[in-house]
C-alpha cells in the first residue's frame, strides 16, 4: 500500500518537473490551442441546424425542429446521383493518377546525382503549389483560350483540327482538367514527405546493394520502395477517407459556366450553391454533416483494411 503512494507521488513530481522544465513550450502552444477551440470545436454546434429549418432571425434555439427532413431532401434530391458520381469519379481519378505522381518524381529525384539539377527541379516543381487555384485556373483558361491558346494552336496548326475546342465549356472535358491541374499543382509539394522519409533510410544499405552488384532500378525496389511503404499506406489512408471530399478552390473555378456544371459539381460546391448562395442553410448543413460522417467512415474502413493487410495503419 505504502509503495503504491510513493509510487503514485514520484509520478505527480516528475510530471511537475516536466510541466517546469517545458513551461515555455507550452505557452507557445497556447494560441493554437484557442485558435482549434474557436474556430473547430465551436462551430461544431452548428450542426444542430441540419435538424431544424434554421433562420437568422430565429437563431439555433427557436428555429422550428424538423428532424431528418433536409437529410431525406438531400439524398432523394433531383441533383444527388450527378453531384455524387461526379464526386466519387473525380476523387477516385485524383486517388489513381494522383497520388502514384508524388511517389514516383520522389524516387527519380532521389536518384539524382547532380545535385544542382536536383535541387533546380524540386524548386520548380514547389512553386505552383503557392499559387492560388483563382490563378491556376485563369492560366489554364488562357492556354486553352479559342483565341491565341497553346493548346488550340497546336491542335489547329499541327494536327489540321479545323475549329478550336472551348475546354472550359465543355462537360466532358471537365474531369481531366480536374485531375491533371491538380497533379500539377500539387506534384512536388506532396513529395517532400517521401524525399523527407527517403533520406532517413540508412546509406549503408544503399552501399552493400552496390557491394552486391544491385543496378539504381533494384536499390529503388528492394531498399528505398520499402523504406517509404509506411509513409505511403498513411497518407493513402487519409487520400482514400477523402474520397468523398473534392478539392472546393479547384471546382469552384472550373465550374463557374453553367454549361458544365452536370460534370463538375461536387459535394462541396452544392454545398456553397445551396447553404450560402440560396440562403438553404440548413440544407447546406445537412448535406455536409453527411459527407463529413461518411468520410470518417470511410477512413475506418481503408485504416482497418490496412491493418488487416499486415501494414500499421493510422490508429
Amino acid at each position: 500500500m505504502l509503495k503504491s503512494i510513493d509510487l503514485e507521488k514520484k509520478r505527480k513530481v516528475n510530471f511537475m518537473k516536466r510541466l517546469s522544465l517545458q513551461k515555455y513550450m507550452l505557452i507557445l502552444v497556447v494560441p493554437f490551442v484557442i485558435y482549434i477551440i474557436i474556430f473547430y470545436y465551436i462551430p461544431m454546434f452548428g450542426v444542430i441546424g441540419a435538424f431544424e429549418d434554421y433562420s437568422p432571425v430565429y437563431g439555433f434555439f427557436h428555429s422550428p425542429w424538423v428532424g431528418l427532413k433536409f437529410f431525406k431532401y438531400f439524398l432523394s434530391g433531383y441533383y444527388f446521383k450527378t453531384i455524387l458520381k461526379n464526386t466519387v469519379g473525380i476523387s477516385f481519378l485524383k486517388l489513381f493518377f494522383g497520388f502514384p505522381a508524388p511517389i514516383i518524381f520522389a524516387l527519380l529525384l532521389n536518384e539524382m546525382k547532380a545535385l544542382k539539377f536536383k535541387k533546380l527541379t524540386q524548386t520548380i516543381s514547389y512553386l505552383p503549389y503557392f499559387i492560388s487555384w483563382v490563378v491556376v485556373i485563369g492560366i489554364v483558361g488562357r492556354m486553352l483560350s479559342i483565341d491565341g491558346g497553346i493548346v488550340n494552336n497546336v491542335l489547329m496548326d499541327v494536327f489540321g483540327m479545323k475549329e478550336p475546342i472551348v475546354f472550359l465549356q465543355e462537360p466532358q472535358y471537365m474531369w481531366p482538367l480536374a485531375v491533371i491541374t491538380d497533379i500539377w499543382k500539387g506534384l512536388g509539394m506532396s513529395s517532400i514527405i517521401y524525399l523527407a522519409t527517403l533520406t532517413s533510410i540508412n546509406p549503408e544499405l544503399y552501399e552493400s546493394a552496390a557491394i552486391d552488384g544491385a543496378n539504381r532500378w533494384q536499390k529503388m525496389f528492394y531498399i528505398s520502395w520499402p523504406g517509404i511503404k509506411p509513409t505511403v499506406v498513411m497518407l493513402f489512408i487519409f487520400a482514400a477517407g477523402g474520397l468523398f471530399g473534392s478539392n472546393f478552390d479547384q471546382m469552384w473555378q472550373l465550374g463557374t459556366s453553367p454549361t458544365v456544371r452536370s460534370t463538375a459539381e461536387v459535394f462541396d460546391t452544392y454545398i456553397m450553391r445551396e447553404g450560402f448562395q440560396n440562403a438553404n442553410y440548413s440544407l447546406g448543413i445537412a448535406a455536409g454533416l453527411m459527407v463529413s460522417v461518411v468520410s470518417f467512415l470511410l477512413l475506418l474502413l481503408v485504416n482497418s483494411f490496412a491493418k488487416i493487410m499486415g501494414e500499421e495503419g493510422v490508429f
